[in-house]
């Protein structure tokens, strides 16, 4: 008890001197460590004055920890924390990982940042729209690929302005150059919008899920290691640097965790950036479902070129038609009513 109170005392002191904001991040970096006490949790002491030869500063007082957290599990958090303080106010050096290590570190934090950054733009490629991005997520894939149900009230923005066109062509009717014209344009549209959706729903398949899964599951797995290996690096170099205080053996069974952690983290981070070849892979399919995507355009909209300059030239065949203005039918009405405003004439001029 009395080396408990001792570390106690040294921590508030710490605190008190500045960087008390840092304490939040240690204490997530031992949050993963598993409990070294036992899961009864017993009442914390209601305050805990720092010493007295700091009068200016006002009682503190410990929170209330969490459910389930013990009071052994939360004083070595604290202490990590302590030993946090002390490196970054005090210039006090922790335990040095190797080269090769923090180049792993390196690596797998900017494939983090790109993964996460990727998934965000590519869903922004295959629909740049926002209001209609969100239902690329509810899309499905065997719905769409089968035909089953009903028909999805979806609409490619390329469909919408097929619709648009074909409602006016057949309005214009087959007479009119431009409403023959703006039909054959319409069931073209029609048929890029089945080749987009087709196009979002592979790219879906083959790219976005795979990669959401990586970044959900490994290297989150990889996030998880580094921040246990984090913790227990500071509980390792703490115990160090109070040799004599602490027994030998708490010492020597926090370095062995210290090493089991950095190989599990080590390995994990080696294992993922050798098999980059998946992701190759992945990038592989999407410009495949891409190409893909603008050759069938392309099939669909040469043909359609073709018949808009066949119909440009049979209209420039046949010239212009003089203008012919026609005379305006009168109806039986309007001719009762000349005949009767000239008989009032010729009475008034007698």
């Amino acid at each position: 008890m009395d080396m408990l109170r001792a570390q106690k005392e040294e921590f508030f002191e710490v605190e008190a001197g500045g960087g008390g904001g840092r304490v939040t991040a240690a204490l997530e970096a031992g949050a993963a460590e598993p409990s070294a006490g036992g899961s009864a949790q017993a009442p914390l002491p209601p305050a805990l004055r720092v010493r007295e030869s700091r009068p200016s500063l006002t009682p503190t007082q410990f929170p209330a920890p969490p459910s389930g957290l013990s009071v052994g599990r939360l004083m070595k958090q604290i202490l990590k924390a302590s030993q946090l303080i002390r490196e970054k106010i005090n210039g006090i050096e922790g335990t040095k990982l190797d080269d090769h290590f923090l180049d792993l570190e390196k690596k797998i934090d900017i494939t983090n940042k790109a993964v996460t950054e990727i998934l965000l733009k590519t869903t922004e490629y295959i629909q740049p729209n926002p209001a209609y991005r969100a239902k690329l997520g509810l899309l499905s894939p065997m719905l769409k690929i089968h035909s089953w149900g009903k028909a999805s009230e979806y609409l490619q923005p390329e469909g919408r302005l097929g619709n648009c066109m074909l409602k006016y062509g057949q309005e214009l009717g087959e007479d009119s150059t431009f409403g023959s014209a703006l039909t054959d344009m319409g069931e073209a549209m029609k048929l890029m919008a089945e080749v987009k959706e087709s196009f979002d729903i592979n790219v879906k398949e083959t790219f976005i899920d795979p990669l959401q899964l990586v970044h959900d599951e490994e290297l989150k797995q990889i996030s998880h290691h580094l921040k246990r290996l984090e913790g227990r690096r500071l509980d390792y170099d703490y115990k160090r640097r109070h040799v004599g205080k602490i027994p030998d053996n708490e010492i020597t069974q926090a370095m062995e965790k210290f090493e089991e952690s950095k190989a599990l983290a080590e390995r994990c981070m080696f294992n993922f950036l050798e098999n980059d070849v998946e992701q190759v892979g992945q990038l592989a399919l999407f410009i495949q479902a891409a190409l893909e995507y603008h050759q069938q355009s392309a099939n669909i909209l040469q043909p359609l070129q073709r018949k808009l300059r066949m119909r440009i030239a049979a209209a420039s065949s046949l010239g212009r038609n003089d203008f012919m203005p026609q005379p305006l039918k009168k109806c039986s009405k309007a001719l009762d009513l000349t005949t009767t405003s000239s008989a009032k004439s010729r009475g008034s001029g007698t």
